[in-house]
């Protein structure tokens, strides 16, 4: 083929002659005028342009046909030092490692393909120019002869390719393949300065039903709603990106205080859950929350993002809407859920459910007047199953309408043999409420059982108006028409709208324990509010629970703001069915109080072996109970007042404490610095002994285990004469709660 090319295109003089061809005439080197005029067309075209400098770097000449692109006018440029028509950009790739214009120039160094931004007003235009010094034959410099393209349009193009390969085109946040790079490379540099980083895991509660009873483009505009609240509670503190579906990250650099993490975890809970309002609908969801920082609980990407998803399952698995902390128990606690979702489906034929009982008491004369039937899993390996674990469970594996029918039969079937015609409250799941025959299974049950109507109350929570509020408007008319009674379930808490008490035919307010707990505290603002409930409820003829009253000081409160009735250990917590049968048979409708005094801070009874500093000997001894302030401890002998210690509470958590009650082998301590909560019902310490700290001890750089401190300590050598004696600690009796 090159053959045939090339003979056909070998046409001598004589045949371009004949057949009326001009003659070729190429452009010879010394042709300028022509070579002038193949540049002038090069310009006109738009193709390019050419500029030019003296050789104190002042423009000398700039194409006529860019002058006027940029709307400058003839000859305003011309003097004007190169650099001046230039801007540094301040939104470019900071990682970029380019020498600026500025330098090349002063290093008469040649520029090729040098991406610049023009100082023009009003608008972004961005040229690539290249350039070579120039020097006479005395090899002075005579100043840069070159080029310049505008690559405003193409640079935009790939701008926004680099975007969408780096950002979520739904919500403008950084995806997965961001975050990930992010994250790696921030603990990366880290690692080398001793820094910590946070991560936070966030996953929404509820959105599958929005996206099913609203659609999918509502679904769509919820996650913009709620990409937009994440930034205006994280704002420049950290960088926040969707991996996908309704999941979330947070990156919080320099962030190891668990108590800051712990208020920042609060607001997104408390923010995400305000009501959305998507083409004119009222929409609600939750979120739950999962925390691990860098290098406690992690120290590479995956070992730190594996962590703050344990945190996030055993926050979902707690109840939703609540935050966790990662600590390396969550592991056990993943693979105790997976048994718990195994044998649930068991528990209602094995006979292993069943309801107890807590009196609600008036607060004028303490006769108890309705109770709260609560559900209660005894598994016969593991014993008690807190509601809180598997409630959730049930709700996810889809058999929470399973066991809800049963629980309101069961319910309905033993008030029957009440001697006494108290009401009974059963609660209902936002997901059993939203089935279409639930009034239906709630006739079934009053019919089979023979309970009068009025004495069957239906207590649900604010998250049954998610979606159609039509239906749910629907559901509560045939309930109503049943003759049954509903109440509000924590009420003052998450997304709380007053619009549900106008709209809804409720009888009863229930006052969420948030607002008792404290309220006796001077300049605390929850007696406010609980006035303000009361009132409200007074106005729109509806009885109110005071939830969680424990001591004198709350009950004189709640009764003096006019709370109808009271719900707390101060009077009875859940008692099996038997024993509450038998005090309504014996006429004991009569509760006497026994609750402390005055508020203290919340006290939960423990029975966990502990490690005690003191001075340079370390201990064994056992927790016996533990609160925000102090704890109880027994296994030291004759522990003097005043002494200080410090308490290993596991996972690198060391509490500075001193002695300030001591009887024998048990001994209170007073904290140094309050515990905080770990966001369900335990408590944690803000700091940990950092893995930093350990490394420098000579152990290697590793996230903490769980008794990190021995490592710590290891090698330090023998330690001193112990001075206090060590006792045995046995487990606790059966039945002592300890």
């Amino acid at each position: 083929m090159a053959g045939f090319f090339s003979r056909s295109l070998r046409i001598s003089e004589g045949d371009r002659a004949a057949s009326g061809e001009a003659p070729l005439c190429p452009i010879s080197a010394s042709d300028a005028a022509r070579r002038v005029e193949l540049l002038d067309s090069f310009e006109a075209a738009g193709l390019g342009w050419f500029w030019a400098t003296d050789a104190q770097g002042r423009l000398i000449y700039l194409s006529e046909n860019a002058v006027r692109k940029l709307g400058w006018a003839d000859g305003e440029t011309i003097g004007k030092p190169l650099g001046d028509l230039f801007t540094a950009d301040k939104d470019d790739d900071p990682d970029k490692v380019e020498r600026p214009l500025t330098f090349l120039l002063s290093a008469r160094n040649s520029i090729s393909q040098l991406n610049v931004r023009l100082a023009v007003e009003d608008k972004e235009v961005w040229w690539e120019i290249a350039g070579k010094p120039q020097f006479d034959d005395r090899q002075c410099f005579t100043g840069y002869r070159g080029s310049a393209k505008d690559i405003t349009l193409s640079r935009e193009s790939r701008k926004d390719a680099e975007r969408l390969a780096q950002f979520d085109s739904l919500t403008g946040l950084a995806n997965r393949h961001r975050m990930t790079k992010r994250l790696t490379d921030t603990l990366n540099a880290y690692r080398n300065y001793k820094r910590s980083c946070a991560l936070i895991m966030l996953d929404l509660d509820r959105f599958k039903q929005v996206n099913d009873t609203l659609g999918h483009p509502a679904g769509d505009e919820l996650l913009k709603q709620v990409a937009a609240r994440l930034n205006r509670i994280i704002g420049d503190k950290g960088e926040i990106g969707r991996i996908g579906g309704d999941e979330f990250q947070i990156i919080l650099p320099d962030v190891d205080d668990r108590g800051e993490l712990g208020e920042i975890g609060q607001r997104l809970i408390q923010m995400i859950s305000q009501p959305y309002s998507i083409n004119g609908m009222r929409a609600i969801i939750g979120t739950s929350l999962g925390m691990a920082v860098a290098p406690y609980d992690g120290l590479d990407t995956e070992e730190l993002v594996t962590a703050a998803d344990l945190a996030l399952y055993a926050a979902k698995g707690g109840g939703r809407g609540q935050y966790r902390f990662y600590s390396s128990d969550l592991k056990d606690g993943a693979n105790h859920r997976r048994q718990v979702e195994e044998e649930l489906r068991d528990a209602i034929a094995n006979n292993e459910l069943s309801m107890q009982y807590q009196p609600l008491i008036c607060a004028k004369t303490h006769t108890v007047k309705a109770c709260e039937a609560l559900m209660r899993w005894e598994h016969p390996e593991r014993g008690h199953i807190s509601p809180g674990v598997f409630i959730p469970v049930a709700e996810d594996i889809g058999i929470i309408k399973e066991v809800g029918e049963w629980a309101l039969n069961e319910v309905c079937r033993q008030a029957k043999e009440w001697p006494v015609e108290l009401r009974v409250a059963v609660n209902v799941s936002a997901i059993q409420f939203a089935q279409d025959d639930f009034p239906q299974v709630v006739k079934n049950a009053l019919q089979s059982s023979g309970l009068s109507p009025d004495r069957l109350e239906l207590e649900i929570t604010e998250s049954v108006f998610l979606g159609d509020t039509g239906r749910t408007q629907s559901i509560f008319a045939e309930l109503k028409k049943l003759g049954v009674r509903l109440a509000l379930d924590d009420f003052g808490t998450g997304y709380s709208s007053l619009s549900y008490l106008r709209t809804a035919p409720f009888d009863k307010i229930k006052i969420d324990q948030s607002f008792v707990r404290g309220a006796t505290e001077e300049g605390n603002n929850n007696a406010a509010i609980l006035s303000a409930i009361t009132g409200l409820a007074d106005a729109l003829k509806m009885d109110t629970v005071a939830e969680g009253v424990e001591a004198e000081d709350e009950l004189a409160l709640v009764t003096e703001r006019g709370a109808t009735l009271i719900q707390g250990y101060i009077f009875s917590g859940a008692i099996t069915h038997e024993e509450f049968l038998g005090r309504l048979e014996q006429g004991q409708l009569k509760y006497e109080r026994r609750g402390p005094a005055k508020t203290r801070a919340d006290r939960k009874r423990v029975f966990r072996r502990i490690g005690l500093i003191h001075e340079d000997s370390r201990y064994k001894v056992v927790m016996r109970n533990l609160s925000k302030t102090g704890a109880m401890i027994e296994g030291l002998l004759d522990v003097p007042l005043g002494t200080d210690v410090v308490l290993d509470l596991g996972g690198g958590q060391l509490a500075v404490a001193t002695v300030r009650r001591s009887k024998g082998s048990m001994q209170g301590v007073e904290f140094e610095t309050q515990l905080i909560s770990d966001g369900a019902d335990g408590l944690c310490t803000r700091h940990r002994v950092s893995p930093y700290q350990i490394e420098a001890a000579g152990r290697p750089l590793a996230a903490l285990t769980h008794d990190p401190y021995a490592l710590m300590v290891a090698d330090l050598g023998p330690h001193g004469m112990k001075k206090f004696v060590e006792v045995e600690v046995g487990n606790p009796k059966p039945g002592t709660g300890l």
